[in-house]
């Protein structure tokens, strides 16, 4: 062991039998489930004295040692994004454009643009409120998604609009264009989420995850593809990306989660046809109702308006 690392040695309870090594690590030493990963496939972990592969399972009694490296620092950097907008911003909150390839904020691993660093980068001071590298942050989007996303610039809109996230007093307006025609064509996806077994920064549908709630409504049905409108009850990672794949109608471009690859070269896609389209809330400060949208990005009008042409 060198002196950045900590040393962790673990006996598997009985309560924990049978389940993968990367889970039982991440259960008992309180990381999370990819930080568990990396350790297993960086040969920092031993279970009974030997290196095991993240799927391998854990039985009662066995001893789980592990050396975690000093946590890696991760900071924002101040620097302006092209095609980011800020749509409003007042003392309390500040809603932005997000275009796609842009991260929410930073992480270990991810050396590209955020949303926070680009409202430094403006001048734009938000929230202390957070750990250091999400201060502000109340929603996510995904790298991959584009549309608006708000973050607090006042503590007390930090606190009150989390609770209002948790509360589910957010309306949060999607549209996405899957493959195919859902049935029925205007429905609600009641499917818990959790981690995928097998693939890091993947989930899917499976009964001990996170109960999650998707309501959809078809606005476009065309030969190929059908155009949505989605509201969420619940905010789970990839939330709509995987309802839509365990319903066969994944979003077109979306490869990650089963889309057809020959139909996102056909319409142009890099990416999932997936926008946040609308946003409403009860203002922070003053207790208003307010509503921002945010029209379709180049890339996304193109394809849908090669899939209108499609006969």
């Amino acid at each position: 062991m060198t002196q950045d690392r900590e040393q962790k040695v673990v006996s598997v309870p009985e309560g924990l039998a049978g389940e993968r090594v990367d889970v039982a690590l991440s259960r008992l030493l309180g990381l999370s489930r990819t930080r568990a990963g990396e350790l297993v496939s960086d040969g920092l972990v031993r279970l009974d004295g030997h290196p095991p592969q993240k799927s391998e399972r854990v039985e009662p009694g066995m001893l789980l040692e592990a050396e975690i490296p000093a946590p890696r620092v991760v900071t924002v950097v101040a620097e302006q994004v092209e095609g980011m907008r800020i749509v409003f911003q007042d003392d309390d909150i500040v809603v932005v454009d997000k275009p796609v390839g842009v991260a929410a904020h930073p992480s270990v691993g991810w050396q590209g643009p955020t949303v926070v660093g680009h409202l430094a980068g403006a001048g734009v001071r938000i929230s202390t409120s957070g750990a250091p590298e999400r201060q502000g942050i109340v929603q996510r989007l995904d790298v991959g998604t584009s549309g608006l996303m708000m973050l607090a610039k006042s503590e007390r809109a930090y606190s009150v609009l989390k609770q209002a996230f948790r509360d589910r007093a957010v309306d949060k307006t999607y549209h996405t264009l899957v493959q195919g025609h859902p049935d029925p064509h205007t429905g609600t996806i009641d499917a818990p989420i959790a981690r995928h077994p097998k693939h890091d920064f993947k989930f899917t549908v499976r009964a001990d995850g996170r109960h999650s709630i998707t309501h959809y409504d078809t606005l476009e049905a065309h030969r190929y593809a059908s155009l949505l409108t989605v509201k969420l009850e619940t905010g789970r990672t990839h939330q709509i990306r995987v309802h839509m794949s365990a319903l066969h109608h994944p979003c077109v471009g979306d490869l990650q989660y089963g889309a057809d690859p020959t139909l996102a070269a056909r319409v142009g896609l890099e990416r999932q046809w997936l926008h946040a389209t609308r946003l409403g809330f009860e203002h922070p400060g003053t207790g208003e109702w307010v509503e921002f949208a945010s029209d379709y990005p180049a890339d996304l009008q193109a394809a849908l308006d090669v899939v209108r042409e499609i006969h």
